[in-house]
């Protein structure tokens, strides 16, 4: 009797895992099919981009990141899977190089070339039964893109299937996460716009792995001809990084449900 239970548990655990799972790319086709048919009918796609974040951050700053905190959003809105990350995304012309693309690892794309990329991607999804398509940017430069194609998206599909632009996403970032801290004491000539104290800590809550710690408390390395804009990541850590993604993720949760409830 005994072995049977554990047998029973351990079939209960499994099943209950693969229920759990929210990414689409670790699922198998049929398990995706039943998901879709259980009610898992609303889907994020993330985007990051591939660019240079300072001397102490990865080139993959952006897709670590929204692939973390996409599945957190996903886990708590229910009923929701998450796409592959989008990776290529406009950051700026090749030649003469602009913006982040005087750096080199920095990858970029066309606006055109990206807006038909988000299209034929939400279109695939679409056509795999979810009704709710979401687009969720980690990035600023081309939060209006994702606008574009949620538009153009809702405009050709007629009601058969929404899409959304999730820009509070990002807006978060900005403004809520910012606002805390500077209740947690931190300056505008630490927080910075990129790469720098708010940008560093948000990632080191949520892809540690992609900070070079011992970089933050080497003095001198840190500036805009470094590629950090704005501010100072020495005293950046997980602790003030965890107020971001909190934030984050109750605001991006609220906004899907809102969506999926039709308001």
């Amino acid at each position: 009797m005994f072995r049977l239970i554990c047998i029973l548990l351990i079939s209960f655990v499994t099943v209950a895992s693969a229920r759990a799972e929210v990414m689409l790319e670790n699922l198998t086709w049929m398990e995706l099919r039943d998901q879709i048919a259980a009610g898992a009918t609303t889907v994020i796609i993330p985007i990051g981009g591939t660019e240079q974040s300072g001397p102490q951050m990865a080139l993959g700053k952006h897709n670590a990141r929204v692939a973390f905190l996409s599945q957190k959003i996903a886990e708590q809105a229910g009923h929701t899977l998450v796409a592959p990350v989008i990776a290529y995304v406009p950051e700026g012309q090749i030649d003469p190089p602009t913006e982040h693309m005087r750096f080199p690892g920095t990858l970029t794309i066309d606006d055109k070339t990206f807006i038909q990329l988000l299209e034929q991607t939400a279109s695939s999804l679409r056509h795999a039964g979810f009704t709710h398509v979401i687009f969720m940017g980690d990035h600023g430069g081309y939060q209006k893109d994702l606008s574009v194609a949620a538009d153009a998206l809702n405009k050709s599909w007629k009601g058969k299937g929404r899409a959304l632009a999730l820009l509070k996403y990002y807006d978060i970032t900005q403004n809520e996460y910012v606002q805390a801290l500077h209740e947690a004491g931190m300056s505008n000539d630490e927080i910075g716009t990129h790469a720098a104290l708010a940008d560093t800590s948000l990632e080191l809550a949520t892809a540690p792995n992609q900070v070079r710690a011992d970089k933050l408390q080497q003095p001198g390395i840190f500036g805009a001809q470094n590629g950090v804009y704005g501010g100072n990541p020495a005293r950046s850590s997980a602790a003030l990084g965890q107020k971001g993604v909190d934030l984050i993720i109750a605001g991006t949760v609220t906004e899907i449900r809102k969506f999926v409830d039709g308001n």
